[in-house]
C-alpha cells in the first residue's frame, strides 16, 4: 500500500469530535506542519491526548488558541496560557495525568493491557475518583488505558514503508503512541527509500505507521 500522502491530505483525516493523540515535547517532535494545515481547516470539537499543550504560537497549542479543542489529557499546561485562560472560563477540559503516568497509559493502550497500578497520586486530587488496590499491604492508583482513533507523530526521518528513526529528544512520546491509535500518520522530516534505513535505528516499525505525510 502506497502510504505517501500531502500534509493537507493527512490534515483531512482528521474529523469532528475524534480523540487524537499527538506526539512532541514542547513542540519538538511533534507533527508541527499537519497542526498548521489543522488550523485551516473547520475541524472542531477535538479530544487531544499529549504530553503538553505546546505554546500559544507553536505547534498544538495553537489548536487550543482556534478553540478548535474540546478536552486535553496531559501532564503540563504551564507554558500555554491559553490552555489555562480557557480551563478556569470552563470552555475546556483539561484531565491531568503525571508524566510518567500518562505515559504508562499510552503505553499499556499499545499493549492491549487493562491499566496499570502506580503510587503517583495517592492522596492527591489525581486520585479523586479512581479505583485504589492493595498490593501486598501498599496502596496503588488504577489508571485505565488510552487509546486514540489517531496518533499524529513527528518523525526525523522515514522510509517509503515507515519505518522511523527519532533523532535525539524527537522520540518522547512518539514510539509510545504509534501504538495506541487506530491510525497512524507520521509527519517526517525526511524521506529516504526502503532498505537505506540500519534496522537498530529504528524506533517504530513500519507495521504500525498507516500513512507518511511529507
Amino acid at each position: 500500500m502506497e502510504k505517501l500522502i500531502t500534509i493537507a491530505e493527512a490534515a483531512s483525516k482528521i474529523k469532528d469530535g475524534m480523540t487524537v493523540m499527538v506526539g512532541g515535547f514542547l513542540s519538538t517532535g511533534g507533527p508541527n506542519r499537519i497542526i498548521d494545515a489543522l488550523l485551516e481547516s473547520s475541524v472542531k470539537d477535538l479530544t487531544i491526548i499529549c504530553n503538553d499543550t505546546a505554546f500559544p504560537d507553536k505547534g498544538l497549542g495553537k489548536l487550543i488558541v482556534n478553540h478548535q479543542v474540546k478536552k486535553v489529557i496531559t501532564s503540563h499546561i504551564g507554558t500555554n496560557p491559553c490552555t489555562i485562560d480557557q480551563m478556569n472560563a470552563g470552555e475546556l477540559d483539561i484531565e491531568f495525568s503525571p508524566q510518567g503516568t500518562l505515559a504508562e497509559r499510552v503505553r499499556a493502550g499499545g499493549a492491549g493491557l487493562g491499566g496499570i497500578l502506580t503510587p503517583t497520586g495517592i492522596g492527591t486530587v489525581v486520585a479523586e475518583g479512581k479505583q485504589v488496590m492493595q498490593v501486598d499491604g501498599k496502596e496503588y492508583l488504577l489508571e485505565k488505558p488510552l487509546r486514540a482513533d489517531v496518533a499524529l507523530l513527528g518523525a526525523s526521518i522515514s522510509d517509503r514503508d515507515g519505518n522511523l528513526v527519532y533523532r535525539g529528544t524527537m522520540q518522547n512520546f512518539n514510539p509510545l503512541m504509534a501504538m495506541a491509535a487506530d491510525m497512524v500518520i507520521a509527519e517526517t522530516s525526511e524521506l529516504v527509500e526502503t532498505g537505506d534505513l540500519k534496522p537498530e535505528d529504528v524506533r517504530t516499525p513500519s507495521i504500525f505507521v498507516d500513512y507518511i505525510a511529507i
